[in-house]
């Protein structure tokens, strides 16, 4: 696998080539063998992605806007993902790094599951048993929710899904069968439902760094809101498993946004508290090889080409909802003065120097799951199950944490306010609109159910900006979106659109993937 090393005295990236063991090409004799409960525990560390998909979905997604020619961008894969294009670029942060990555991690989890399996199964190893099984289909989850489209119950049975790997491989190259989205999802159901039960947060040192029992939770409840039924059945376990994450008051459980925003705005200190492990927000940790933290933060001068200008942060972190204007918001969206970008200083880019000291290798640390995301599931699913006033009881919770504002939101209110704005045009500069136009595949009722739904929407934009989860409510609630170039504030033209059935909702395997013999996803011609 590449890893790229930024020089800081030109910055910019080159490419050095180093070993990476590929999972899908490796026999079993050349593994790791574990016999010993120490060794199934310490292979669990590299079951876990050190690649994210925050890159790979800010880009898709309508939270970055192309600027003028005077700005660059400082990796090509900024521009092959802001232009949906399939890449070849195999760096940090790219498909192909997360495609290698993940089954690398199902790999360490299939062969903790083997060991156990040859224990007999022991009882001292049953919370391992559990983090393996919540590993393997985090990780497919993952490859899932960007290799393949929004999951549908009319449609999953014909869209294609990705190998599920659940048994450790015997043969070098073998072939694989991509199957259906409606198997793959079949199969990630599974793994967390017989992983959940057998997780254990006392055989943690560092628990926010595993699937403890929380952030196991939160990862079902996000899994069954993706899991979507046309009976919305799927609901009622993000709520179950939602209700276990926030306990009986949720408010007490969300992020201290006014102490965050109390904070330096400088590129560490705010960082750094977001990803702090003693956070009782923070339900897991990802660290991870990338170098986005560069590209997205605005106190980093390069990556302007292809960014959140002035336009597009006037939908995110400078928009204004039920709760008021980015006034109303503690944690204050960060602009400096010289730079286009916008954006709040969430994710640190940590430096890895090299012997000479004058390059380095990015890294960073995401929270994958935090209680404040999990709430918002929570009143989206309650949306759906039409039991508003619980809905808006969770938005009014997460408001009151995340602004300023001591007005309680009522279903009412909520309703109001979405109901009064006009839906999103592109062309529409001066005065963006947040509410745009919904094709979800599922029956959403106009009025109350929408408008709360755009509110739920909004609300995890601006929580989750940089971090790669707007373009997964793009797939799954099918909202149109634009490329639009930039000369300064001025829209120049529209450049590209991708509509609601648009293939490109699927991002492309890797090149390398599809040379091998895997089906690619289609593609308009």
């Amino acid at each position: 696998m590449k890893h790229k090393h930024l020089y800081i005295t030109a910055f910019f990236a080159t490419a050095l080539f180093a070993s990476c063991s590929d999972y899908l090409d490796e026999l079993p004799d050349n593994r790791t063998e574990l016999t010993t409960e120490e060794s199934v525990t310490r292979i669990l560390v590299s079951a876990y992605p050190t690649t994210t998909s925050c890159e790979i979905g800010e880009l898709h997604s309508d939270n970055i806007d192309e600027n003028s020619n005077l700005y660059t961008y400082l990796f090509r894969l900024n521009e092959h993902m802001y232009h949906w294009r399939q890449t070849t670029e195999e760096d940090q942060d790219s498909p192909h790094a997360l495609w290698i990555d993940c089954y690398n991690s199902i790999a360490s989890a299939n062969q903790a599951l083997k060991a156990i399996e040859r224990m007999d199964n022991p009882e001292s190893l049953q919370p391992q048993k559990g983090e393996a099984l919540l590993c393997r289909a985090y990780n497919h989850f993952l490859l899932a929710t960007i290799f393949c489209k929004a999951y549908t119950s009319t449609h999953a049975e014909q869209d294609l899904g990705i190998p599920y790997m659940d048994e450790l491989e015997t043969t070098v190259n073998p072939s694989y069968d991509r199957g259906t989205l409606a198997t793959t999802y079949q199969r990630i159901a599974a793994d967390i439902e017989e992983g959940l039960p057998l997780i254990d947060d006392n055989i943690y040192s560092k628990a926010k760094y595993h699937f403890n029992k929380k952030a196991a939770y939160a990862f079902a409840a996000r899994f069954y809101l993706y899991y979507m039924q046309s009976d919305f059945s799927n609901c009622r376990k993000v709520i179950e498993y939602a209700d276990r994450v926030l306990g009986s008051n949720a408010a007490e459980s969300l992020r201290d946004w006014k102490a965050l925003g109390m904070l330096s705005s400088n590129r560490s200190v705010q960082p750094n508290e977001y990803v702090n492990a003693d956070n009782q927000a923070n339900l897991l940790l990802i660290s991870a090889d990338s170098y986005w933290p560069l590209v997205a933060d605005p106190g980093y001068a390069p990556c302007e080409k292809y960014c959140s200008n002035d336009i597009t942060a006037a939908e995110t972190c400078k928009s204004t909802g039920p709760w008021g204007s980015q006034t109303n918001y503690w944690q204050e969206p960060f602009a400096p003065g010289g730079s286009i970008k916008n954006g709040f200083r969430r994710l640190a880019l940590y430096q890895e120097y090299s012997t000479s000291g004058d390059s380095y290798t990015g890294h960073m640390v995401l929270p994958a799951f935090t209680t404040d995301e999990t709430l918002l599931c929570r009143a989206e699913a309650y949306t759906l199950l039409k039991q508003y006033d619980k809905a808006a009881a969770d938005i009014d919770a997460w408001q009151k944490a995340f602004t300023k504002n001591t007005t309680t939101l009522t279903k009412e209110s909520i309703n109001s306010f979405y109901a009064a704005l006009s839906y999103y045009t592109p062309e529409n500069t001066a005065n963006p609109s947040v509410k745009k136009e919904l094709h979800p595949a599922f029956t959403l009722e106009q009025g109350m159910q929408e408008n709360l739904i755009h509110c739920i929407l909004h609300a995890r934009r601006i929580l989750t900006l940089e971090e790669g989860l707007r373009w997964q409510d793009i797939k799954r609630y099918g909202i149109v979106i634009y490329r639009r170039y930039f000369e300064g504030s001025t829209l120049v033209r529209i450049t590209d659109t991708m509509g609601v059935d648009d293939p490109r909702r699927a991002v492309q395997l890797p090149s390398n993937v599809i040379t091998a013999g895997m089906e690619p996803n289609p593609r308009n011609d």
